[in-house]
């Protein structure tokens, strides 16, 4: 039991002496102004971590306001999508059956290419 006390207070004051010589090779002061710029850096990333906050709770609030209205109109694009490639198809079959009808109807192949023509209306899923 007393030889470990021994070892411990030996290794005590060795790393005081060692403490003390690491104090002498570096400035007082130099670790003064280290401390204080580290605690001027520690501010700065508080405050810009308060400010990133704010604005995650700011864009959670926006997006909760603003999801509901995208999901409705990405639903209306879908329905009018839907519902104008079946105009096409009825203006194609029309086409078709006046074509058929009517062959100097469309004289041109200019007219007929733009009747042939559809616009891609293409929603993302």
């Amino acid at each position: 039991m007393e030889e470990t006390e021994k070892e411990i207070e030996s290794m005590r004051a060795a790393s005081e002496e060692v403490s003390r010589q690491f104090k002498t090779l570096i400035d007082a002061n130099d670790l003064d102004s280290l401390k204080h710029l580290q605690l001027l850096i520690l501010g700065r990333l508080q405050d810009s971590n308060a400010v990133l906050s704010h604005f995650n709770e700011y864009s959670e609030h926006c997006f909760a306001e603003v999801s509901s209205d995208f999901s409705r109109n990405t639903r209306m694009l879908k329905s009018m999508k839907s519902d104008l490639d079946y105009i096409f198809q009825k203006l194609r079959s029309m086409k078709a059956k006046i074509m058929a009808t009517y062959p100097d109807a469309f004289p041109d192949e200019s007219t007929r290419e733009v009747f042939d023509q559809r616009p891609d209306l293409e929603v993302p899923q």
